[in-house]
């Protein structure tokens, strides 16, 4: 037992020795640089699924393997820890440092929910489609965090407003009030207040939160409901912020880092394309994203409280007291916010230059902004723009900073920016920066070994398979992969695997590549399988088996309208069905020695 326990205790360590030592053989054996390769990939591809180490400090990996193995020198490898992506990224934090300083994205939300009103479906039909929103610009984490203690307050209103309503009418019956009846009529024992688990910047995609203690110490029980509708309204509300803040991301490229990774291994493998940039991917993925947010909102609402059209447009009914008291939330919650103020202003006209900016450098339909420089043509891309707007956050100012002099004269001395870099530091998710370095050094890696090549040959025979299953068997692949590994992880192992695949079988590349990146983001069905479903399940509402039946369904749903996108109007924008002349030549016939 004493053994088992410091096997336990040393598990990671352990996990990182055998591996090494187990797959050793490959390289000492098979002496090229393609079996090297692949023993680093196998070796990245472990601690990526297991986490025996953090992900960032796995990514770094090929810096140190791919020099002593010969397949890349040290300088070559370290220029792929920095590309085009993180000056995206980095201005794409700095909007969303702002938007959450100055609480924007707390009024959106609760704007958008007085918008479409207080009856429970649509209500719920609110959140998700302001979750959704604000997920296509904030990362998911910091979406789903910062919504879930108003859909709380929300839920916990109505149910106290329902046992005012039903105490008042007993009364009324009784002639008298019954104490010990109101004192049974507690809608929560204990004391737990919100506490959600804010992750800044792109955190959310970073890692699966695999530590236990956080969830048992919120969902340990304790909670009454009056009734078991009320139950399963705050299951309902805490699912469909935990998917619609996923769904969201799907929207834009910026929208989650597995959209940008993509864009980035895309870009630079394909270079002759041209044809993935913000208006083309929000244009491919908003009806998708639009139509499974209908979708997933169609079937919890079925799932949990029954779908009752009758009483959903029933029109010119007078509201019930729940309906009454989620609306005076909901509006208090809206007048704490104040008006308008100048920072949420500034911070709202420089999100939306930057949105028409992206939309309209390259349209497609339409010459775009970036022919104004003829002579520099694909110079200017997303990461402009960003950087662009990203400056100007830390030039305009906020307000002034006084000091008061010794004759008690208040005086202004300097001004503060809208975001300080400080501020910025806090937000930007460091880790995943070099997760997607490390992706794209293993990437280039595959590609200098031959490792690419010899993986594309040997995947060939899956031509004779037709192409709509070579799709959906690679979307499923990815949806499981996805529910026990991080998304990030998931897509920059899979993307130097997938493209060599599409190039053998004579497939356009976007036909694999794009479903597949778009179902990593699917990871619906567990609390650990992304942080949005973690904070949402640390309320104590949801057990583990409502998630996996909740989410089957959205799955099924995910890779249902992906697979009718691909033989749609994706189909249509890209031209799927022949072989593009911008990608290589099939690969020749040659064998791992």
């Amino acid at each position: 037992m004493k053994v088992l326990s410091y096997i336990l205790v040393y598990r990671r360590l352990l996990l990182v020795v055998f591996t090494l030592l187990v797959l050793l053989p490959l390289p000492i054996i098979v002496r090229t640089k393609e079996a090297e390769c692949a023993y680093t990939l196998f070796v990245i591809a472990i601690f990526w699924l297991t986490e025996a180490l953090p992900l960032s400090i796995t990514a770094l990996l090929p810096g140190l393997m791919f020099p002593l193995f010969g397949i890349m020198t040290s300088k070559k490898v370290a220029s792929a820890y920095f590309k085009d992506f993180h000056l995206l990224l980095i201005g794409v934090i700095c909007l969303a440092t702002s938007i959450e300083k100055w609480n924007l994205h707390k009024r959106i939300a609760l704007r958008m929910v007085m918008t479409v009103g207080v009856n429970p479906a649509w209500l719920t039909l609110g959140f998700m489609s302001s979750t959704a929103f604000l997920s296509m610009w904030l990362s998911n984490t910091s979406t789903a965090a910062m919504v879930m203690p108003i859909v709380e307050a929300v839920a916990q209103q109505i149910i106290s407003a329902e046992a005012e309503v039903e105490a008042t009418q007993m009364t009324r019956i009784s002639g008298s009030v019954n104490h010990g009846l109101e004192i049974d009529e507690v809608v929560e024992t204990n004391e737990k207040k919100e506490k959600p688990i804010p992750v800044p910047g792109y955190s959310n995609d970073a890692g699966k939160i695999s530590s236990k203690t956080e969830l048992e110490k919120n969902s340990g029980g304790g909670t009454k409901y009056r009734t078991e509708r009320d139950h399963m309204m705050c299951k309902l509300m805490c699912l469909c912020i935990a998917y619609s803040s996923t769904i969201g991301g799907l929207t834009t490229i910026t929208g989650t880092s597995t959209n940008l990774i993509f864009a980035e291994h895309f870009n630079m493998r394909y270079p002759d394309c041209h044809c993935i940039n913000f208006g083309s991917w929000f244009m491919l993925s908003f009806p998708a994203a639009i139509i499974i947010l209908l979708l997933s909102w169609i079937w919890l609402q079925w799932l949990f409280l029954g779908f009752n059209f009758k009483e959903m447009f029933k029109c010119g009914k007078t509201k019930t007291a729940k309906q009454k008291a989620c609306a005076e939330v909901i509006k208090q919650e809206y007048q704490k916010l104040g008006p308008l103020r100048y920072q949420e202003i500034v911070t709202l006209v420089l999100f939306i230059v930057m949105a028409l900016l992206w939309f309209s450098r390259d349209p497609g339909f339409i010459s775009g902004w970036s022919a104004l420089f003829p002579k520099y043509p694909g110079f200017a891309t997303d990461s402009t723009v960003a950087l662009l707007i990203g400056i100007l956050f830390f030039l305009i100012p906020a307000k002034r900073l006084t000091k008061t002099t010794p004759t008690g004269e208040i005086v202004a001395f300097d001004y503060s920016p809208l975001i300080t870099w400080k501020e910025f530091q806090s937000f930007m998710p460091w880790d995943i920066a070099i997760l997607v370095g490390g992706g794209f050094a293993l990437a280039d890696g595959c590609e200098e070994s031959g490792l690419s090549k010899w993986i594309g040959n040997k995947l060939s025979p899956l031509g004779s398979l037709p192409v709509w299953l070579v799709i959906l068997i690679s979307s499923l692949l990815v949806t499981s992969l996805t529910e026990v590994a991080s998304n990030p992880a998931t897509i920059t192992l899979l993307l130097p695997i997938l493209s060599p695949l599409a190039e053998a079988i004579q497939v356009n590349p976007l036909y694999i590549l794009l479903p597949s990146t778009l179902c990593t983001s699917f990871a619906f069905l567990l609390p650990v399988a992304n942080p949005p479903n973690a904070i949402v399940f640390s309320y104590g509402h949801l057990k583990v088996i409502d998630m996996v039946k909740a989410g089957l369904g959205v799955n099924i749903v995910g890779v249902a309208v992906v697979m009718l996108g691909m033989s749609t109007w994706i189909g249509a924008m890209f031209d799927l069905s022949t072989y593009p002349s911008w990608a290589p030549p099939p690969v020749s016939n040659e064998t791992m020695p």
